[in-house]
């Protein structure tokens, strides 16, 4: 066994994973995986360099990460940084932070690279298992991004664009500095057709248009906290259980309702549901509208939540 550590660090949060990873057979152990909410990427869509307040977020979960590899004397160390990274002038200065403070320079993939390791993390497990067979297509709903991979027992098309909870939060919804609250019609449109722009693009490199209907066999699966809350609360829970929400299956009736919800419900409201993260609140009716929308556009009468994504494909890929 090899005790790895994996860092996933997006637009919106920063993730670890520390699991004793089994060279031959692939198989990860979790010892630990947590998540902070530090909007990286606040404005970057804006002005295209990362925050200082952003920045300062990022390094002290990082701090309290490197705390964690530590005590728990995790071998190997891989920290990614995806699409606020990619975008950011100054990105340099986030690269030298997170190597002082974790000894490991982050590596600033593209988005193709997301795409591979979220589509190992969140199917490795599902292969060969008749409950969710093959083929995928895997949809990573992130803060600045969503990527869509499309494979069986590997990779056969992936494509990133630029749409995710995030980017298009700030994009369509702030208004003077403030968040409308709830958004109105004409904003809604806005961050629907943003997002159906985004799936054309997506589509010259990965089936979509009706993929996923009964009929043409791909399974939907979805990753990411925009879709895991959705099914948390689609399941009705009192409170967030990631082993309740892992491979739970939500359906399209289901995800089209909670959808309309949270677009018309206050900030109070939101914050009000049990399974809902304090840094999702803003956010979470934009992710929940481009989950509305690939299922519409591919044709899912129901999506497989993952628990599992970029972090344990990220570890596989140390062992």
């Amino acid at each position: 066994m090899t005790r790895v550590a994996a860092v996933d660090c997006g637009t919106n949060s920063i993730r670890l994973l520390v699991a004793d990873a089994d060279p031959a057979t692939g198989e990860l152990i979790e010892l630990d995986r947590r998540m902070k909410i530090v909007r990286l990427g606040q404005g970057v869509d804006r002005t295209g360099r990362l925050a200082p307040g952003a920045l300062e977020r990022t390094f002290a979960a990082c701090r309290e990460y490197a705390e964690v590899v530590r005590e728990l004397g995790a071998e190997r160390v891989r920290f990614v940084a995806t699409s606020a990274s990619r975008d950011a002038e100054n990105r340099e200065e986030f690269v030298r932070g997170v190597v002082e403070i974790l000894g490991v320079e982050p590596e600033v993939i593209t988005g193709d690279q997301e795409a591979e390791f979220s589509f190992t993390g969140a199917t490795k497990e599902l292969t060969g298992h008749d409950h969710v067979a093959g083929p995928y297509l895997v949809v990573d709903i992130g803060g600045g991004s969503t990527e869509f991979v499309e494979g069986g027992d590997r990779v056969r098309a992936a494509r990133s664009v630029d749409i995710g909870c995030v980017r298009l939060t700030e994009r369509h919804l702030v208004v003077d500095g403030r968040i409308t609250d709830p958004p109105t019609e004409d904003q809604i449109a806005a961050i629907r057709a943003d997002v159906e722009r985004a799936l054309d693009l997506a589509e010259r490199t990965v089936p979509l248009s009706r993929a996923c209907r009964p009929a043409d066999g791909h399974a939907l699966v979805g990753l990411a906290g925009s879709v895991t809350t959705v099914a948390g609360i689609a399941l009705g829970l009192k409170e967030y259980d990631s082993s309740a929400i892992h491979h739970s299956r939500i359906t399209l009736g289901q995800v089209r309702e909670i959808t309309g919800r949270l677009l018309r419900s206050s900030h109070a409201e939101r914050a009000e549901i049990p399974v809902m993260h304090p840094g999702r609140v803003d956010v979470i009716g934009a992710g929940a509208l481009i989950l509305l929308s690939i299922m519409e556009r591919t044709g899912a009468e129901e999506v497989v939540v993952s628990e599992h994504d970029i972090l344990d494909g990220l570890g596989w890929s140390i062992a």
